[in-house]
């Protein structure tokens, strides 16, 4: 008994991490530049295709198809800050719900019209082998994917803390227009920094591919999941949505184990009406002015 629960809490926290990629690039784009992009799951869509495709046609391992997703998503997140979400930036939030639910609605019927509603089996292998660590057996792909995305966290944290493009991100996010009065780009940090938001969520696509079965209508399941991460951890706090993935991951795990698969995902909304009437501002929220 002790080793089955141990498993599903290490698989809970493993696929969380993943969970917290997903959301840190929602926070990210939030809280530079204060849209809510409604379009979020089907850019982890796209990172799960970019995964299925690289592994189907050139063999390579997930963490490279990763770093494919990686590129791909960061151009294609900036390319669309540029040519789109700008126009956009600073109306009222109506406007931006209009516009990201179009750009959603875009993006999975471009899916349905490339690949068809049908899913695709994972082409990795990885899911098939397993790491023995004591009494916790954990399969590969997941470990994998739950180490990458902790170590990209990690990785992404240090660089909006500590370089000169991060401080000028986070003065752009704490003042617009102080930022403008210094000098800074702040149409290029935004572009950046939505596409750093669209590259977290492909390369979590990509290494869950393995995982999931890449079929578009995913997009939803990964929206909500997102935003019900980030709501949980705090709006716009970067710690929040770690905490809030590794929360949402471990409350899906125990509720498959503890009721049945079916509501693996109904207890994170259960959790996050929970934390609405007593945290309203999720666990590292700001406090609002």
């Amino acid at each position: 008994m002790l080793s089955l629960w141990l498993n599903v809490l290490a698989s809970g926290v493993l696929l969380g991490l993943v969970y917290g990629l997903v959301a840190l690039g929602l926070t990210i784009i939030f809280g530079v530049m204060r849209v809510v992009n409604f379009a979020h799951g089907e850019m982890v869509v796209f990172g799960v295709y970019i995964g299925y495709w690289a592994v189907r046609l050139w063999d390579v391992p997930i963490i490279a198809a990763a770093a494919i997703a990686a590129v791909a998503m960061f151009i294609f997140g900036y390319l669309l800050e540029t040519l789109i979400v700008r126009r956009f930036v600073g109306r009222p939030h109506h406007y931006q719900f209009i516009v990201f639910i179009g750009l959603s609605l875009l993006f999975s019927g471009a899916l349905l019209v490339a690949f068809g509603p049908d899913p695709r089996p994972a082409a990795s292998q990885l899911a098939f082998h397993t790491v023995s660590l004591g009494l916790v057996t954990l399969d590969l792909a997941r470990l994998q994917a739950a180490v990458a995305s902790g170590l990209l966290i990690t990785l992404l944290g240090a660089y909006l803390r500590f370089s000169s493009f991060g401080r000028s991100l986070r003065a752009a996010a704490d003042n617009r227009l102080g930022g403008l009065i210094i000098g800074l780009n702040i149409p290029r940090v935004y572009a950046v920094a939505f596409g750093i938001g669209a590259a977290c969520a492909g390369v979590a696509g990509a290494l869950i591919s393995p995982l999931f079965d890449a079929q578009p209508y995913l997009a939803v399941d990964f929206t909500l999941l997102a935003f019900v991460t980030v709501i949980v951890g705090g709006l716009g706090s970067f710690s929040g949505a770690l905490l809030g993935g590794l929360v949402i991951g471990v409350a899906e795990a125990v509720a498959a184990l503890m009721f049945t698969p079916s509501m693996k995902t109904a207890l994170p909304y259960a959790l996050l009406i929970i934390i609405l009437i007593f945290r309203p501002r999720g666990f590292f929220g700001a406090n609002e002015s």
